[in-house]
């Protein structure tokens, strides 16, 4: 019996690919499973090229298999693409109906099931779907009415007659694959799962809950790949809780708008990628001048302009720290797996109204649309910090005076107030002011506004500003990574370990401001830090040589073709390195 798989299946874009993966891996996750996916998908509603894979394991993984093990191929196209991953006696399922053919060098099993015609003879074509994944999974020797139960949840609502149609799907492309192998694959039977509940979502979901537990209550929004789910979650279930999801007509809107909802008191959140992030820059300047706390969520994609919508990428970086003109402080915070996400969420509304500045959740296409298990979330972790919202009765002002909202204080950090307040009436603009909000042109007042404003960076606390794996006091190789790529250096640098290469890994969390002091104790004892980024300039590489330095000392590997690293090509490039410092 084997401890992990991967499995993937492939076809045009609008075929039920997605809900095919769907089913297939939410039964696996009621068996206790733990599951790791990446979805490749095009830029268009329907036709295209599109795979979902999945990798399935009895113990924690976060990164995606350099191998494949089972390929489900709806077209010949899935298979010219795609069998290259397959390793030596690979199986590939595919519907019998295109005739389909094992590309020249590729060592794999072909089992042409009749999916389309099982489907016809059900009514139509749409339950194939369900004939293919059925086929699959009892090569795999799994439970089938796990599986069915699985298909119940997905399409009961469609009503009973639908349920058992697909399920008579199943069964038949089953028991058709059966009698062709003489039964399951034994190669591929996995070992049994712990059977412990887990749950199985994506990035954005993650942070909609999250942000759903940390107070948010409005959330104004304009769609875009790959945050619109978090929109589509929280339209869902904010209305539950007394709150508000608004389409607005572009992404300008959305962000003023969640200006406006802050500084009226509520916690008030927007989401976009790249595209979406430089049509608010702007307002992000105002509010930093304004000191209104915001949570912005960039889930980062290919670009530059439309770029690669639907593709893995890391460049947003540089954007994020200084895309607004002028200076503000702004936090840059960015989790790297489903936990953190949630968490970071929370966190993220917390540090905006305790630093009165913006704050945004940086994460990437991969995390945010790779569903993928986790730990059940522990809700007695989450606490509310409103900061210095006044929320008693303030004291009468002098007379022709304002409250002094921009009060110059010690740490940069004013009192605040909700419009309306009794004796909190101040004034708020986007120009230069004092301290009761009223523009203001002073020399004088301008740098002491300035200085009070950038301070609140010298005091911000974040929780884990590094997650660092550092087993070694003197390391040959410390890898350093951001957002999706942790699980993938922790897979990689197991195996470097296996080879005698001493290696630790860090996660950057804490984008800005940057974790200097935090990172620097383990660069110096560093032999090699190599940099693992989605971008062509080394971003975080430059972060780090600006901040921290040891130039001299930093490799970067860069992956900016649009799609996600695996744990081979890291593992190849520090080998290659290890060779270097060998000679």
């Amino acid at each position: 019996m084997i401890s992990q798989l991967s499995w993937k299946i492939g076809g045009q874009q609008g075929e039920g690919v997605e809900s095919t993966d769907k089913i297939f891996s939410t039964a696996l996750n009621r068996l206790g499973y733990y599951l790791y996916g990446y979805r490749h998908f095009s830029s268009r509603i329907k036709g295209g090229h599109t795979n979902n894979k999945i990798r399935i394991s009895t113990k924690p993984i976060r990164a995606i298999s350099d191998d494949l093990d089972i390929l489900v191929a709806f077209d010949q196209e899935t298979i010219d693409l795609n069998a290259f991953e397959l390793r030596d006696n690979g199986v590939i399922v595919a519907d019998a109906k295109f005739n389909p053919v094992v590309p020249e060098g590729i060592k794999a099993r072909l089992f042409p099931v009749p999916i389309t015609a099982i489907a016809e003879e059900l009514g139509t074509s749409l339950f194939k779907n369900m004939a293919a994944s059925g086929a699959s999974w009892a090569l795999l020797g799994l439970p089938l009415e796990v599986f069915n139960k699985a298909v119940e949840e997905e399409f009961g609502r469609k009503g009973a007659a639908v349920v058992e149609k697909n399920i008579e799907a199943v069964r038949k492309a089953a028991e058709f694959i059966l009698e062709a192998n003489g039964g399951p694959l034994l190669e591929f039977q996995l070992e049994p799962a712990d059977g412990k509940q887990k749950l199985f979502m994506i990035g954005n979901d993650a942070i909609g809950l999250g942000s759903l537990a940390g107070g948010c209550r409005f959330m104004p929004a304009y769609p875009i790949t790959p945050a619109s789910e978090i929109m589509e979650y929280l339209t869902k279930t904010l209305p539950k809780f007394g709150g508000a999801v608004i389409q607005t007509e572009d992404e300008i809107a959305a962000v003023t708008m969640a200006i406006g909802g802050n500084y009226g008191g509520v916690r008030t959140m927007t989401a976009s990628a790249g595209p979406g992030l430089s049509l608010m820059m702007e307002a992000i300047g105002l509010a930093g001048m304004t000191e209104t706390p915001i949570v912005i969520v960039d889930t980062q994609r290919g670009g530059p302009s439309t770029g690669l919508p639907t593709k893995q990428e890391q460049s947003d970086l540089y954007a994020m720290i200084y895309g607004t003109h002028g200076e503000i402080p702004k936090i840059v915070l960015s989790p790297s797996s489903i936990e953190e996400c949630f968490y970071d969420a929370v966190e993220a509304f917390n540090l905006a109204e305790k630093y009165q500045c913006p704050v945004i959740l940086l994460t990437d296409l991969q995390l945010s649309l790779g569903k993928q298990s986790c730990e059940m979330l522990d809700y007695n972790r989450i606490q509310i910090d409103r900061g210095r919202l006044e929320q008693g009765e303030l004291p009468e002002n002098e007379p022709n005076k304002l409250f002094k909202r921009y009060e110059f204080a010690e740490d940069g950090i004013s009192p605040r107030v909700i419009p309306g307040q009794k004796h909190g009436i101040h004034h708020v603009t986007g120009v230069e002011h004092d301290q009761e909000g009223r523009p203001s042109e002073s020399t004088d007042n301008r740098k002491k506004m300035m200085d009070k404003r950038m301070e609140k960076l010298k005091h911000v606390k974040v929780t884990n500003p590094i997650l660092i794996d550092a087993p070694h006091e003197e390391p040959e190789l410390l890898i350093i990574g951001m957002g999706s790529t942790g699980g993938t250096i922790d897979e990689a640098r197991a195996r470097l370990e296996a080879k005698g290469i001493k290696t630790n890994h860090a996660t950057v969390r804490l984008m800005h401001p940057f974790p200097a002091a935090e990172l620097e104790p383990f660069m110096d004892k560093a032999k090699t830090v190599v940099v693992i980024e989605n971008n062509a300039t080394g971003q975080l590489a430059s972060l780090i040589k600006l901040n921290v330095g040891h130039a001299d000392k930093i490799k970067s590997l860069l992956k900016y073709n649009g799609n996600p690293f695996l744990p081979a090509e890291i593992t190849t490039f520090c080998q290659e390195l290890n060779l270097v410092w060998q000679h």
